[in-house]
């Protein structure tokens, strides 16, 4: 085995080029999703633009990242168009690391330079908040937003209100509509801080509205991480001792809903992602996108785990690849679920075909019992809403959604597989204890009606009796039937 090399700057080639994006956070999935997707953008077109990042937090990985001069690798694997991929793209595009806990100065002068154009973050779900606590005067404020005040307003104030120096704010956290609610945050830190800003208060207050732009996004790509597995293995491949390289899955998806104040045409301009062939979708509106991840790849996901594993099947790839259970997954994702999302049809089943690529990634093993956790909170939120408007549409009940359904709730009887493996449902306590009770009476016509019924226990959002919902009880009750009769493998036939 050979000695690596470091790696850093010394030792690999590193790009130079000007400071434009000032990144909150260090974390795998920004550097596998966002520092990836400009470093294609600086190759592949004239972006020419490195990424400053910023800890969000007071201990994170930035001395990590400087010790290899910002220098690591992106290991891409998944299947595209059939056939796998496995990739080792080394990635340069971030230019240093700070912690603005020790190094405040350093931060607030990112604010100075003038061809700084953009702030990403993804501070985690939790770092898109109003702490009341913080301080115009903290060095720097503790939550997220509140460092962003500061040092746009370092900005406003050092530029003397140039409306050509406003920033583009992209949040990446995984929270719907992430930018509508970041600068709801923004204008109760201005109205928070009002004293402090003094005679700038509206000047700065004007020029946040009218020159800077905030998007919201949508992000979509796995990142498991830090390949520990095969670290060694990747490291020979590659030639160094890297600390910092991440796996991810192949697949992205980057729905960026462009600001109230500018055109799609000009966020175009801005980030000419489309240029660099990515799959980067600049919109108007990012809601039907979320809609389509939530019920293309989230809502089969979990109609299709209890169905898996009652059958024998544990991992999603091989559920996919089943003769009979892959034609159940492609009944509920193209024939149910599709039909109920109003995006044009050719776009829907480009989605849904490249989300059962990812399903079959021959490089993850997921495993169908990770997704069952909390199965019926997720069924009210990706499935529910698909069963009602298919419904509504086609007039009668989509057999595939109500079969998932019956097929959670047997789940959740507990007890032990045809092989010996034992089911081991886990969810709200109130969830597992009224299942408990229901299974208890033996008659699945009460299982049916509990369940259905059960608007504080189970089905809290749409608080609805779903025993209301025409045919429902009826088919949740004959499916639980064929399920106690036949089997899950062969019960799932018999709708096939």
């Amino acid at each position: 085995m050979s000695k690596l090399q470091s790696l850093n700057k010394r030792t690999a080639p590193k790009s130079v080029m000007p400071e434009r994006i000032i990144q909150f956070g260090e974390g795998n999935f920004l550097r596998a999703f966002v520092d990836w997707i400009i470093y294609n953008m600086d190759q592949k077109t004239n972006f020419n633009s490195s990424v400053v990042v910023v800890q969000p937090i007071n201990r994170g990985m930035v001395d990590w990242l400087n010790g290899q001069d910002c220098l690591y690798h992106v290991n891409l694997q998944g299947k595209e168009n059939g056939q796998p991929v496995n990739t080792l793209t080394r990635i340069d595009v971030i230019s240093r690391a700070l912690n603005p806990y020790t190094q405040n100065q350093a931060f607030m002068a990112l604010a100075e330079q003038p061809e700084m154009r953009f702030i990403i973050s993804n501070t985690t779900e939790a770092g898109i908040n109003f702490d009341p606590e913080c301080k115009f005067s903290d060095a720097p404020a503790a939550s997220y937003p509140g460092k962003l005040v500061q040092l746009l307003f370092h900005r406003y104030k050092f530029f003397g209100g140039d409306p050509t120096k406003g920033m583009i704010i992209m949040p990446c956290e995984l929270i719907f509509l992430n930018g509508h609610h970041l600068k709801e945050c923004i204008y109760q830190y201005i109205e928070l801080w009002k004293e402090d800003l003094g005679a700038d208060y509206e000047g700065f207050k004007k020029w946040f509205t009218d020159d800077c732009f905030v998007c919201a996004t949508l992000v979509d790509r796995i990142v498991p991480g830090f390949p520990r597995d095969t670290i060694s293995e990747i490291q020979q491949k590659i030639g160094y001792k890297d600390n910092l390289v991440v796996k991810a899955e192949s697949f992205h998806l980057w729905v960026i809903e462009k600001a109230e104040n500018m055109t799609i045409e000009q966020m175009k301009e801005e980030f000419p992602a489309d240029k660099a062939g990515l799959h980067v979708l600049i919109t108007d509106n990012e809601k039907p996108y979320h809609a389509r991840k939530v019920t293309l790849l989230n809502g089969p996901h979990t109609v299709l785990s209890p169905v898996a594993f009652l059958s024998g099947v544990n991992i999603v790839r091989d559920a996919c690849e089943h003769p009979v259970i892959g034609k159940f997954i492609h009944k509920v994702q193209f024939d149910e679920l599709m039909q109920t999302l109003d995006l044009p049809m050719e776009e829907l089943q480009k989605f849904a075909s490249d989300v059962l690529e990812r399903f079959e990634n021959p490089f993850v093993d997921h495993q169908v019992t990770s997704i069952m956790l909390n199965s019926f909170p997720k069924y009210e939120t990706r499935d529910l809403p698909g069963l009602k408007i298919y419904l509504q549409r086609k007039g009668e009940l989509p057999q595939g959604l109500v079969f998932g359904l019956a097929a959670i709730i047997t789940y959740y009887k507990g007890g032990k597989r045809a092989d010996g493996t034992p089911i081991v449902p886990n969810d709200d306590e109130k969830i597992m204890e009224l299942l408990k009770e229901l299974w208890a009476t033996g008659d699945t016509q009460k299982v049916a009606e509990g369940v259905l019924g059960a608007t504080d226990v189970i089905w809290k959002e749409s608080k609805q009796n779903l025993n209301e919902i025409p045919g429902l009880t009826e088919l949740v009750k004959a499916d639980l039937d064929l399920i106690q009769e036949k089997g899950m493998l062969e019960a799932v036939k018999t709708i096939l």
